[in-house]
């Protein structure tokens, strides 16, 4: 799991090979999925000033189908709360179901806070400080209704909400928990708060406290899970 959509443009344009011929390469030297990053927010006159050196939306839109096509799964994301508009969401989730309504490719949705502190569009008075509390949450739902029948996983991520915005996540919409994670370091760089790394009993206790039982999925989301019982994480069972 490698490459962003970003990346795999590149280096399709670098090598002089379409997205589908590269992305076969890279899926005979051992590939198997894709994140759906760099898609921040699929419109092209929010990107003008918000990523004006990424890919545009309708090369991220291709990368993403392409993968789809040659047998590859991926994420999808938005990043929210700089410049946007409330517009640009819908904009942005109906780009993500069609896709998902044409391809069945991606295997989550992935709603990200914009954490502005310590980034240059922030400091130069481009970009708000991020969504409020409020807004996370009605992403977070708003995902689900949009997305749900054919998109049914929405991920939450502790790394910009911590585990309590993200428990209310939970609630809100999402069934997905982001992992344990280990030294993290892009929302660090850009001044989130909330810490590197969440341990499994943290996140056991926090699927305890709201009702909802943790299990422990595979990227692609297959059939077969480790279930933990918040008093035994460490002995999982599988089902």
């Amino acid at each position: 799991h490698a490459f962003s959509p970003l990346e795999i443009w590149h280096g399709a344009t670098t090598l002089d090979l379409s997205i589908p011929a590269f992305l076969e390469r890279l899926m005979a030297a051992g590939l198997k999925s894709l994140p759906g990053t760099a898609a921040e927010i699929l419109d092209d006159d929010v990107r003008a000033t918000l990523c004006p050196d990424k890919i545009t939306t309708d090369q991220w839109l291709h990368v993403m189908t392409s993968a789809h096509a040659v047998g590859l799964r991926t994420t999808a994301t938005i990043m929210f709360g700089h410049m946007e508009r409330y517009e640009d969401w819908a904009t942005h989730l109906l780009h993500i179901l069609a896709v998902q309504n044409q391809t069945g490719g991606f295997t989550e949705f992935v709603p990200l806070p914009f954490v502005a502190p310590d980034t240059p569009i922030f400091r130069k008075g481009l970009a708000r400080p991020g969504p409020t509390y409020r807004e996370a949450l009605l992403m977070h739902g708003v995902a689900r209704l949009v997305l749900g029948r054919s998109l049914k996983n929405i991920q939450t991520s502790w790394v910009k909400m911590g585990a309590a915005g993200a428990a209310a996540c939970l609630n809100a919409g999402a069934n997905d928990l982001g992992g344990v994670l280990m030294d993290e370091s892009i929302s660090r760089a850009a001044g989130a708060q909330h810490g590197q790394e969440l341990s499994l009993n943290t996140i056991s206790a926090v699927g305890h406290k709201i009702g909802r039982p943790i299990t422990q999925r595979t990227t692609l989301y297959d059939d077969h899970y480790s279930v933990y019982d918040h008093a035994d994480y460490t002995s999982p069972h599988r089902i």
